[in-house]
Parts: C-alpha cells; sequence; structure tokens
C-alpha cells in the first residue's frame, strides 16, 4: 500500500480551544484519515485560544482535503489555512544569478564591465578557447528540454516542464558545484531544436538533454554530438543506463552470479531502455531481450524505426516471440523503464533463482516492490520510500564535473562505463540485497564519479 511521503505534504493553521486534550485529539484525528503527522507547533496562545500549524504528510491532493475535513469536524476547531509545501517551495522558481565579484565603486565597475571588459572580450575574440578560461563557460551547463517527455507527465509543454529543469540545475550545483540553467525551447521541431541548441552554445561547456520524447531524441542528440565541440548528455539516456549498470553489478555480486552468464530482460525500448541495452552489451551478457507495448523485439516485427531495428539486430539471439512475460521465464534480470503494474509475483516466480528485479517506472512501478520480493532476491526501484532507489543525481551531477574539469569536448562509452563502475565502488563493503546503490545524498558519489569520468576522458583525449 502506498505510504504518505513528503511529496504531498501540507502545513494546516487551525484555531484550537486551550484544551489539555487538544494535541492528542489532532494527532488522533489526524491518523484516523490516514495522514502522518510530522510537525506541531504552537503559533499563538492565549487563555481562550490557540493558534496551531500541524504539518502532515498526505498521499495525495484529495487526502490532503480528506485530512483537513476530518480537522474541521472537531468542536471548536476552526481550519484558518492550508498551504501546499511542495508549492511553496517552487514560489519565485529555485534558482537565482548572484554576481562572484565585487562592484563597490567606479574601480570595480571599470574591471568588471566597461572599459576594462573590453580587453577581455578582444582576447577570445583572439584566441576562443580562453572563453572556458575567463567566462562562465568554465563551469555552466544548458538543461535543455522541449517539454515533450517529462517525468510521468507526458508531453506537457516547455513552460510547465520549468520546475524540473529548475530542480535539475539546482542539483548541478547542491552535488558537483556545476552551474546549470534551464533552456525550455517552445518548439517540438526536431531541425529547431537543433539549430536553437547550436546557436546557443557558445555559452555553455555542456549540454544535458531532459524529457525529449523518443525517437525524436536519438536524432537530436547525435547531431548535436556531430555539429558542437563540448559533451551532449541525454539524461534520461544515459544518466539511466549509468545507475543501471552500477546498480546491477553490485546486485550480481550478492548473488554470486557473472553478468556473462545472465539472461536480462529490458522493459521499455524507449530512450532509457534503449541506452541500458547499449550500455550492458559490451560487458557481454548471455543474452538481452528487449521488450515494449508491442511484445519483444525481433526481427520480424513490422513498422519498426531506427532504433528498434537496431535493437532487433542486436539483442534476443534466439529470435524469441512473443510478450514481456513469455520473455521474463527463466531470466536473470529484469530491468524496467516502461508502465506500471506489467508483472505479478507469479511472474517473477517464472525467473531464474536469485533473480534480480529493477522496477524502474515512476511513480508506479512494472510491479510492487512488496510482491517482487516474494521471488526475487534483489529488488529495486527508482522511489525514494524503498530500499535501493536507483536515482540518476547518482550520475549526473559528477559526470559533468569531471567532463568540465577534463575540458572534454565530447562523452563516450567508456566515460559512461567508468562513472558506473565509480558509483558500485562508492558501495564497497556495505553492499547487501538491500544496499546495491549508495544513497543519493552521499557526499562521496559525485566526486568519485568526476574523478572517474575526468581520467577517463583525459585518456581519450591522449
Amino acid at each position: 500500500m502506498p505510504v504518505p511521503g513528503p511529496g504531498y505534504s501540507i502545513t494546516v493553521r487551525l484555531d484550537v480551544p486551550p484544551s489539555v486534550s487538544a494535541a492528542g485529539d489532532l494527532t488522533t484525528v489526524v491518523g484516523r484519515a490516514g495522514g502522518v503527522l510530522t510537525a506541531f507547533d504552537i503559533v499563538d496562545s492565549k487563555a481562550d485560544a490557540m493558534v496551531i500549524d500541524i504539518t502532515v504528510n498526505v498521499l495525495s491532493a484529495g487526502h490532503a482535503e480528506d485530512v483537513t475535513a476530518a480537522l474541521n469536524t472537531l468542536p471548536d476547531v476552526h481550519v484558518r489555512k492550508v498551504s501546499d509545501r511542495t508549492f511553496l517551495v517552487h514560489l519565485g522558481g529555485k534558482l537565482e544569478v548572484a554576481p562572484k565579484v565585487s562592484l563597490r565603486n567606479r574601480d570595480d565597475l571599470s574591471r568588471a564591465y566597461t572599459p576594462g571588459v573590453a580587453r577581455v572580450c578582444m582576447a577570445i575574440a583572439k584566441n576562443p578557447e580562453d572563453a572556458r578560461r575567463l567566462t562562465i563557460k568554465r563551469n555552466t551547463v544548458a538543461v535543455v528540454t522541449d517539454g515533450s517527455a517529462v517525468l510521468g507527465l507526458g508531453n506537457i509543454g516547455p513552460a510547465a516542464a520549468l520546475p524540473v529543469m529548475e530542480g535539475k540545475a539546482a542539483l548541478f550545483k547542491k552535488f558537483a558545484d556545476v552551474d546549470a540553467w534551464p533552456v525550455c525551447l517552445d518548439t517540438q521541431d526536431t531541425e529547431e531544436i537543433i539549430r536553437t541548441v547550436q546557436l546557443l552554445a557558445p555559452v555553455y561547456a555542456g549540454i544535458n538533454l531532459e524529457d525529449i520524447a523518443a525517437p525524436r531524441c536519438f536524432e537530436i542528440e547525435a547531431r548535436l554530438r556531430q555539429l558542437l565541440d563540448i559533451p551532449v548528455f541525454h539524461d534520461d539516456q544515459h544518466g539511466t543506463a549509468i545507475c543501471v549498470s552500477a546498480a546491477l553489478r553490485n546486485a550480481l555480486r550478492v548473488v554470486g552470479k557473472e553478468v556473462a552468464d545472465c539472461k536480462i530482460v529490458v522493459s521499455g525500448a524507449g530512450a532509457a531502455g534503449s541506452a541500458i541495452i547499449r550500455l550492458l552489451l559490451p560487458q557481454k551478457p548471455a543474452d538481452i531481450i528487449a521488450a515494449d507495448i508491442e511484445g519483444i523485439v525481433h526481427p520480424g516485427r513490422e513498422t519498426m524505426d531506427d532504433n528498434l531495428r537496431w535493437l532487433a539486430e542486436h539483442t534476443n539471439k534466439t529470435r524469441m516471440t512473443g510478450s514481456l512475460q513469455d520473455a521474463i521465464a527463466g531470466a536473470d534480470v529484469f530491468i524496467g523503464v516502461s508502465a506500471p503494474n506489467l508483472l505479478t509475483a507469479e511472474h517473477i516466480a517464472t525467473m531464474s533463482n536469485d533473480a534480480i528485479v529493477f522496477a524502474l517506472a515512476n511513480p508506479d512501478p512494472e510491479i510492487d516492490p512488496v510482491e517482487a520480493h516474494k521471488h526475487a532476491a534483489v529488488v529495486a526501484t527508482g522511489r525514494s520510500d524503498y530500499p535501493n532507489q536507483i536515482n540518476n543525481v547518482l550520475a549526473f551531477p559528477g559526470v559533468f564535473r569531471g567532463l568540465l574539469d577534463a575540458h572534454a569536448t565530447d562523452i563516450d562509452e567508456a566515460m559512461m562505463l567508468a562513472a558506473a563502475d565509480a558509483i558500485a565502488d562508492v558501495v564497497g563493503d556495505r553492499l547487501n540485497a538491500s544496499f546495491i546503490v549508495p544513497s543519493v545524498f552521499d557526499t562521496a558519489v559525485a566526486p568519485a564519479v568526476a574523478e572517474a569520468v575526468k581520467e577517463a576522458a583525459r585518456a581519450h583525449a591522449s
């Protein structure tokens, strides 16, 4: 059953009678309504009344209304105001621009701006590479989206995608001190996106593509990599692939299996699924079988795009056909990046002994983790309320920190595998079935990933 969490958290301000039982009454009502009370604060107290703020985790906006209505049923209790704490975090946006230099007097202004800035401009005009040394380009990444495939929300457009891109930029800064900026484009035309990013690129030392729908995202990334002299990284593809590869390496250690002996089934053949497969193939698993809404990907399928045709040619050695449920019979590993509630415990029971299940669809996974655990030895999700959260924040901040520090002009498979190994190594001797990847708040992760990527990038350049 879902558990109320901080994603839906409300603060309710109440007028309450000065009764000794007030706190207990409020707590009891919240509990009966299914909420989880996380804070209780007395804002004001008088002889005849108190003003109290209670903070409650709930399941949804509708559940918040139910909890509020329940509180209003208490005698002499009046709800003044209900604040959605998630919306409060986003008020006015989550980013700001602050100068790094002092501008206290005319001398400061003369150096930071005119006339002194002209000398810096001419130096860059003479040697464009100096832009990395003398401007924000040195440490700045563009987080680019068209809003066509946002989280589990779908095609909601650039304005609605902006809060996600702001959050991404905040994570870049928090975990790797990378200055990232949202670039939400009001077009879903492939050529317009490519040309726009090309025109914006001089400001940035890296491009993080985000939430662009497949199959357009494949062409956009490939073309931009050809056109630009800075790394282009589609996080929905490669960030996910890096984290899955890291988690799988450790999960296989837990169950004592080698990847070369494993049959791996991947549910979802879009951006994330394709990238996962492409990063796992060089590790030479026994077989990888991809499945999507049409079933198992195989060469005989009709109406496949270029990406699916590539998958059909390079996976599924036995040319198996059928459904996802057919594919997982006898499989060692299931990796889901697709849709909720595709599998049951009975399906997992058909897998091999000591099965590994990564059910990563968000917010609802391909199978309830509790059900998966009935037959799987290791289970991971993309959620924060279960063990083994496979989250891209383990990868992308450190990846870009390493790329920027190496002054990299592109990113390749070796760099991504180095990042995956670095994430896996952070777990170290703490490894167990419920701890195959480090916490997203583990401060050792981003520096380890950055150093690994930087070394791989410098090896690539030499």
